[in-house]
């Protein structure tokens, strides 16, 4: 699996160890940055994640900030994007289960490393369930559509 990860200033240590993780255990992942704890601004950062999981160039995309909303707003914004912002095992399975969530949003300031990582490894591994929930996500693909022209 192909995974885009990036942060603002106040997700990059969690971003770096979520990385470090991910290239542990054989995924491949580019980080579109930041690459310090140097203030920045948040939209740059999702939006560079957010197209290249749009563009098919990713199949997943994580993001942080210092809560995960800022990231997850901005996401949003990219066509084809169905970005969550998690903080607990259960909303990451869900999100992928019923949302088919492709990016997940978290918090490097809410968030501790351990939580952190089971969060990501519970969302990567786990598939959507298509059926009932297919026709969900195609209704919000309308909704995208309509206000995106």
């Amino acid at each position: 699996m192909k995974i885009a990860i990036g942060s603002d200033h106040g997700g990059y240590v969690l971003k770096e160890f979520i990385y470090q993780y991910l290239l542990e255990e054989g995924y491949e992942v580019t980080d579109f940055g930041t690459h310090d704890e140097e203030s920045c601004d948040y939209p740059v950062y999702a939006q560079k994640v957010a197209e290249a999981v749009s563009a098919g160039k990713y199949q997943r995309g994580i993001l942080l900030c210092g809560t995960g909303i800022g990231v997850s707003i901005a996401a949003n914004k990219v066509p084809g994007i169905r970005c969550a912002l998690v903080s607990d095992c259960y909303s990451a399975r869900s999100t992928r289960q019923h949302n088919d969530s492709n990016v997940l949003a978290m918090g490097g300031r809410t968030l501790g490393p351990e939580v952190a990582l089971e969060i990501v490894k519970t969302w990567i591994n786990t598939d959507f369930d298509g059926g009932r929930h297919q026709r969900r996500i195609d209704l919000i693909t309308e909704l995208e559509t309509k206000y995106n022209r």
